[in-house]
């Protein structure tokens, strides 16, 4: 078998690249995918968010090694083994980033990324509409593959939320996707029509309609290089190993986890670590599986004095009329991720940009399903966005099946814990406004009688958990910096025939959730492998908050 271009990995970025590669009928383009297929209400269905990242034969199930930073807690890491990779299972919230944030990746050297670069290929991607609820559509694209949508926000805890927001003195956003981030307002999901609307759906679908794209399952065990440069890869499918054989390219995909693991296996990477498990160095590359960066973030909750919270449903007849209904109508309850309002702050004066994330959420509910005891109730999940703390991806044996070690070195800065504790004392200002008041009862958690730095830091420590975003394992800069794995058009350095476009190149990891950076990445790397003319850059100038030095809101 072979083709064109092989893509190992139907993720964010593997889907998009599919779906260009293969556009314009010229080149053939062969996707390996090792998990199954996304089809089934459990993905589909935008409200069961819950259930896909907590079944095995969704998720990698990967896990950090002990956190020594952490009391030595083991973080659960989801990864999409599945068709649309993580775009598959996880809370389809939508961000673009902040355009700080990209601007800063070509500052470290990724050249041609910053925001006015990237700006292009954002509109490329989307089809938005603003639905009335406001945000100027020059800002957006209206045709792109991608659907992103908002949810109704029927429930008063909604705009509660937003009016909080105003009263402490926050700035309002009509589109945090749009011309300013900062600010309370609407969040945006990638649902269409009632359906999770993944990268799977939006472009690897169409692009298999095509007979020059193909979708073979199998599981990577490394890329085939033949001096200096990749010709194929290295695939188990049933039972047997067989080399999938590229014309042109081989493109990863993989994931921040299993990307520079596929590199490792192929002896690009650290020379030392390879040597330790017996791979044969093909390139030194330091900067391979290092850098590895995620937010974590709080839940803090609070219970509801009126009974209008999504916990009326929290029972199995409840449940089982609101999947019906959707199953027959794709509409109700079942068909938005409930992430309906969100957030971007600047924590204190002297902070240039956001440096805080909110998703709220009208009830009190844990990513793997279990609610509070409290009964109604409703949490902000709330973090920082930029820590300076760095882990690092390593093989665990040479041995293709195992999984990689991960460790993350979370809250391994002072500055991390003072971060966590200003999340938290500013989320507590936001909840005690007078837009709340008619609904709160009382604090669930962290719970009114932590107060006291040392109180909050051993909550943070108890109760931090990771909000599923690592990125950067595989850096994307300048050719001459000794920790960049990439080059600004997504080239392994130092191997020919050869490229890595998923979230792991990320320099920094942006502001919000990265699904849409991934897939924006996915999109302009395919120009980059087609030695197309990159899109014009924007002249767009984002929102900057005028007294960002002096004034914290």
């Amino acid at each position: 078998m072979e083709a064109d271009y092989v893509i190992v990995g139907a993720g964010s970025a593997g889907c998009a690249m599919a779906y260009r590669l293969s556009e314009d009928g010229k080149h053939s383009v062969l996707v390996i995918e090792y998990g199954g297929t996304d089809v089934g209400p459990f993905i589909q269905m935008p409200a069961a968010l819950s259930y896909p990242m907590n079944m095995p034969m969704y998720d990698w199930g990967y896990s950090s090694e002990p956190e020594p930073y952490l009391g030595g807690r083991s973080l659960v890491t989801p990864r999409g083994k599945v068709v649309g990779g993580s775009s598959s299972i996880n809370g389809m919230v939508y961000v673009r980033g902040h355009a700080n944030d990209f601007d800063h990746w070509e500052e470290s050297g990724a050249k041609g990324w910053a925001y006015k670069d990237v700006l292009p290929y954002y509109k490329r991607m989307e089809s938005w509409n603003s639905g009335g609820h406001g945000g100027d559509a020059s800002w957006r694209g209206s045709d792109g593959p991608l659907h992103v949508t908002r949810g109704p926000r029927k429930n008063p805890l909604y705009q509660a939320f937003v009016d909080a927001g105003r009263q402490a003195g926050y700035q309002i956003t009509g589109d945090y996707n749009g011309e300013q981030q900062e600010g309370f307002g609407p969040m945006e999901q990638t649902v269409y029509k009632g359906r999770r609307w993944s990268a799977a759906n939006a472009y690897l679908r169409p692009a298999l309609k095509r007979e020059n794209c193909t979708l073979i399952k199998g599981f990577a065990q490394k890329v085939v290089i033949k001096d200096g440069r990749a010709v194929g890869v290295a695939v188990k499918r049933g039972g047997k190993v067989e080399t999938i054989h590229a014309r042109r390219e081989v493109i990863i995909a993989a994931s921040s986890i299993n990307s520079p693991k596929l590199l490792m296996l192929s002896g690009i990477g650290p020379a030392a670590h390879l040597a330790e498990h017996g791979i044969d160095v093909v390139a030194d590359r330091a900067g391979v599986g290092q850098n590895l960066q995620d937010h974590l973030e709080l839940y803090l909750q609070m219970a509801a004095s009126q009974p209008i919270t999504l916990f009326k449903h929290w029972n199995l007849f409840s449940k089982a009329l609101i999947g019906a209904q959707w199953l027959f109508t794709k509409t109700g309850l079942g068909a938005s991720n409930q992430f309906e309002s969100a957030a971007f702050i600047r924590s204190k004066a002297g902070v240039e940009y956001p440096d805080i994330q909110y998703h709220f959420l009208p009830m009190a509910v844990r990513y793997d399903g279990k609610a509070a005891a409290e009964g109604h109730g409703f949490q902000a999940h709330t973090g920082p966005m930029r820590s300076t703390s760095r882990g690092a991806v390593t093989l665990r044996s040479a041995d293709p099946k195992d999984a990689p070690k991960i460790l993350f070195n979370y809250m391994s800065h002072d500055e991390d814990w003072a971060d966590f504790r200003n999340c938290i004392r500013l989320t507590r200002e936001i909840f005690a406004q007078e837009a709340f008041k008619p609904f709160v009862k009382h604090e669930i958690q962290p719970g009114d009688a932590l107060q006291s730095d040392d109180e909050l830091n051993c909550f943070i420590k108890e109760h931090v958990e990771s909000a599923y975003h690592p990125c950067g394992t595989c850096k994307m800069g300048a050719i001459d910096d000794p920790m960049a794995v990439v080059d600004p058009e997504c080239s392994v350095i130092g191997v020919d025939g050869l490229r890595v476009a998923d979230s792991s190149i990320f320099p920094r990891i942006t502001n919000g959730n990265l699904n849409g950076p991934s897939i924006m990445t996915g999109e302009k790397a395919a120009d980059h492998i087609l030695g197309k003319t990159m899109l014009a850059p924007s002249n767009a100038q984002p929102w900057e908050h005028p007294d960002w030095a002096t004034q914290q809101r």
